[in-house]
């Protein structure tokens, strides 16, 4: 059993109703990360869930925080996110840059995957941004310059290319999804799944740890509900996170 660090993957909705002369407010919060928490807890593993909000403050600012854990999952959370605490933003103090520090603890044998979204790799309006800071070296991809997202509203089918550990069990075609990130992997690594001639999951290495991008949603919108009802979701996840964690393992 591992244990795996999920930052992201929240948000509020602030809503103005006008009726007429009158107008008023509402706001809800939600969480995104349901189907892929409960996929690796039936595979044996344990998830420690920051949303955005908890991870601003929470996220480790040490590789030795960051020790407790076998790999870290980043999904929807910007940059700015990690490197702007309430500390650094709000009270001028000088603090670690959170993803320097991952990025070490990467190289030195951590496992991390990184998960699509509107505020993963470049994101909408390239507001997550991820381009120009010390992680994107350590990511198995090269990121696009501004906003990298493919909107696929017809729906449009990935396919695995390669037998692999971190594809194991999973089928052939995997169920239409409604949008992704265009991203380029770099040298030395392995593009398993594509979806339109572009990579849809780069696995890789960096320094004695293990990569993954995965460059749709885990949950919606991207996924609609036939790849979340999906026989294959569990595999997906288990395999690519068993593939991570065994290097974590191994350098260990």
């Amino acid at each position: 059993m591992a244990r795996i660090l999920l930052a992201g993957e929240s948000w509020s909705t602030t809503s103005v109703h006008t009726k007429g002369f009158d107008s008023f407010f509402t706001s809800s919060y939600e969480e995104g990360a349901s189907h892929f928490i409960g996929a690796l807890e039936r595979g044996g593993h344990e998830v420690d869930f920051m949303p955005n909000h908890v991870a601003s403050d929470r996220f480790p600012a040490t590789v030795e925080e960051l020790s407790a854990y076998d790999a870290v999952v980043l999904s929807d959370i910007g940059a700015n996110t990690l490197l702007l605490p309430a500390g650094v933003f709000a009270r001028g103090q000088r603090m670690p840059d959170r993803l320097a520090v991952l990025a070490e603890w990467v190289r030195a044998g951590g496992a991390l995957l990184m998960v699509g979204g509107y505020l993963s790799f470049q994101g909408i309006e390239a507001k997550a941004n991820y381009r120009s800071t010390a992680l994107a070296p350590v990511l198995p991809v090269i990121l696009e310059v501004g906003d990298d997202r493919e909107e696929t509203p017809q729906g449009v089918q990935p396919r695995v290319l390669a037998p692999h550990a971190a594809t194991a069990g999973v089928p052939a075609k995997l169920p239409h999804i409604l949008g992704y990130q265009r991203f380029q992997p770099r040298p030395a690594t392995e593009t398993l799944i594509a979806v339109d001639g572009r990579p849809l999951l780069v696995v890789g290495r960096a320094g004695e740890g293990r990569v993954a991008a995965f460059a749709t949603d885990m949950g919606p919108h991207w996924l609609p509900a036939e790849f979340l009802e999906w026989e294959g979701f569990d595999p997906l996840w288990q395999s690519m996170i068993g593939w991570l964690v065994s290097g974590a393992e191994d350098a260990r």
